[in-house]
């Protein structure tokens, strides 16, 4: 997760980072499912941030880190 290690700030943004579109609208991309995110790595993540975020959301749910999160919810 190359991308969490260059930048500490990108897991806070993440946690606040909402899908734009879709069937998911509104929803942190941290709780989206993990069917459908694995759908996006299998069909292409979109282009700009929020690919790059998708990316980092795929990584964290394969990986089981999803308790990363859990402070970050907590202090919300």
């Amino acid at each position: 997760m190359e991308a969490l290690n260059a930048d500490p700030q990108v897991l806070l943004k993440l946690a606040a980072y909402r899908m734009p579109f879709g069937k998911y609208a509104h929803r942190l991309l941290i709780d989206l499912p993990e069917p459908y995110v694995i759908w996006f790595a299998n069909k292409g993540f979109p282009d700009g941030e929020l690919g790059e975020m998708l990316k980092i959301v795929h990584e964290i749910k394969v990986n089981g880190l999803e308790y990363l999160f859990e402070p970050l919810r907590q202090a919300k």
